[in-house]
């Protein structure tokens, strides 16, 4: 089910100096920013879950998961590339799952270790708030990935969308309407973020055990449908 020369391949296209320095950048800014209210407030719970939920994961995350999942096998499909791929004795599926993989783990590194840091300068990982989020960032670039690589397989405009959905959708009509936070990749991840830290300071509008299941549904339905589109666009070059 895993290619090492699609994800060498991959990994290279995710991590051209370009785009690497995109990937940077969000990550980088979190950290000044963490330094600079370290220095100006000190060590305070509240002000270290603020900047952890407020940025690292309603806005850093999702946008790295959006570069990542779409960058994965996106700009392989609009400039016709992909056909040399299709061309190898590969299963669809083990270039999706391979591709997915990848994206993953750079969405992790970019996101959740970038998060970890600014949680320990913002309060030394009081009540565990560095930690939890870190464990939401992780978890949410799972199902991130699994969202915009399919958005990748399905669109030429997939960043476009992509980020329609984790900046407008999520951060906006999901802080403001109560209905559209079910569906949150970010309420979804802050479920799992609340369960570790406990206590009021990371909340969810979603219980642990739904958004268990909704993280794990979004993940395989979306890679099993990234894999169906690719084999249907491998036939209809074939025919």
């Amino acid at each position: 089910m895993y290619d090492p020369t699609v994800a060498r391949l991959t990994y290279r296209a995710l991590l051209g100096r370009r785009r690497a320095l995109i990937l940077g950048a969000l990550p980088l800014l979190l950290i000044v920013i963490s330094v600079a209210v370290r220095a100006l407030t000190g060590a305070d719970d509240q002000t270290a879950s603020d900047v952890l939920g407020g940025f690292a994961l309603a806005t850093m995350v999702p946008i790295i998961g959006v570069i990542a999942g779409t960058g994965a096998i996106g700009p392989e499909i609009d400039d016709g590339s992909v056909v040399y791929l299709l061309s190898k004795p590969l299963k669809r599926p083990t270039i999706i799952f391979t591709k997915l993989i990848v994206a993953i783990a750079v969405t992790m590194v970019f996101s959740a270790v970038p998060t970890l840091i600014a949680g320990l300068i913002l309060n030394g990982n009081g009540q565990q708030i560095a930690v939890a989020y870190t464990v939401a960032a992780l978890v949410s670039s799972i199902a991130y990935s699994a969202l915009f690589l399919l958005l990748g397989t399905v669109s030429r405009h997939a960043v476009v969308f992509g980020l329609v959905y984790a900046l407008v959708w999520e951060a906006l009509f999901g802080s403001l309407v109560p209905g559209a936070r079910t569906l949150s990749v970010q309420q979804w991840s802050l479920a799992v973020a609340h369960k570790m830290a406990g206590g009021d300071l990371v909340t969810s509008e979603v219980g642990l055990p739904t958004a268990t299941v909704l993280l794990v549904a979004v993940t395989v339905l979306a890679t099993w449908y990234a894999g169906q589109k690719l084999r249907s666009l491998t036939l209809a070059g074939e025919e």
